[in-house]
Order: C-alpha cells, then sequence, then structure tokens
C-alpha cells in the first residue's frame, strides 16, 4: 500500500467511495450522491494551504482517503482543520484507515499554519473513535440529534488534536 498525495485521475474513485457512504453508511450526513463537478470543487480545495488529500493506493486501485479541510468559513479558524477519512468497504479493518490516519496527522503537525485538527464522528461509530483516539485525539462533546438519516435522528461526537501536542 502506497499514502500519496491525490491526484485529479483519483476522483471517479473517491467520489465512488465517498458516494457508496453517503447511500449506504452513516459517516458523512450527506443524503444526496455527489455528481462528479461537485466533487471536482471540493477536490480543487485540497493540496494548497493546509488542506491536503491523500490517498491510499495498491496496484492502481484507490483504498480509501483522507483530506484535512477548512474548519469554518471565518479567518479567525485559519488554524483549525476539519479530519475526514474514508475508506472503501471492500478494504476495511486491513489498515487503510490507520496509514491514512498517520500520514495526515503528520502533514497537520509539519505545518506551522495548522493548530488543531477536529473530527466529527457520527455517534455509534466505534472503530472511527477507537482509531482517533489510538492518535491522541480527545473527546469533547457530543451534539445531540444532529442530523436525521435513514429515518432516524444521528448525533455527532466531536473530537479535536492539538499539532503541538498540548492537552487540554
Amino acid at each position: 500500500m502506497n499514502i500519496r498525495t491525490a491526484k485529479i485521475e483519483d476522483l471517479k474513485e473517491i467520489l465512488d467511495i465517498y458516494n457508496y457512504e453517503v447511500e449506504n453508511g452513516i459517516s458523512t450526513l450527506d443524503l444526496h450522491k455527489k455528481t462528479y463537478d461537485e466533487q471536482k470543487i471540493w477536490f480543487d480545495a485540497h493540496n494548497k494551504e493546509n488542506h491536503p488529500l491523500i490517498v491510499a493506493e495498491d496496484n492502481g486501485i484507490i483504498l480509501g482517503y483522507a483530506s484535512l479541510s477548512p474548519y469554518r468559513d471565518k479567518e479567525a479558524y485559519k488554524t483549525t482543520v476539519e479530519l475526514s477519512v474514508y475508506v472503501s468497504p471492500n478494504y476495511r479493518k486491513m489498515g487503510v484507515a490507520t496509514a491514512l490516519m498517520s500520514e495526515i496527522i503528520r502533514y497537520a503537525k509539519k505545518d506551522d499554519a495548522t493548530h488543531t485538527v477536529v473530527s466529527v464522528i457520527t455517534s455509534g461509530n466505534e472503530a472511527s473513535c477507537a482509531l482517533h483516539e489510538k492518535f491522541g485525539f480527545t473527546f469533547c462533546g457530543t451534539v445531540r440529534r444532529a442530523g436525521k438519516k435513514f429515518g432516524r435522528f444521528l448525533d455527532i461526537d466531536n473530537y479535536y488534536l492539538f499539532t503541538d501536542g498540548e492537552k487540554q
């Protein structure tokens, strides 16, 4: 498995991984599949400043991806990024998420512009919560009934990591 910066040629597979989760899972609270053009806007916003987009690849197949995106659209939040990790359902429980997480956190820690990494996880996603805790993220609260998908309300759990190693 190779972890590398995402290329435009990867976008179709990235989109397939994301849209699978839109239709079948709760890792995203999007309710409608993204189009290629919509996902390209998101893609184009990455790999500049402190917003990397990386993929895990094996023999030309994209196994998963991770990104650091702007946390909020206000200048004061510029040092905070939101982490996302998605793995193809065919490659889960094979160390892909761990490899992606390790590399994306390395990016965040080496970038002087990034101070805080935030992750918003749908409650009940134990694998994601455990992965974040393994990498030193701190749980900082639950927002009850933050979204509604598949006919039920879902809570979200918030985690953060300071890139300088400080704990609070």
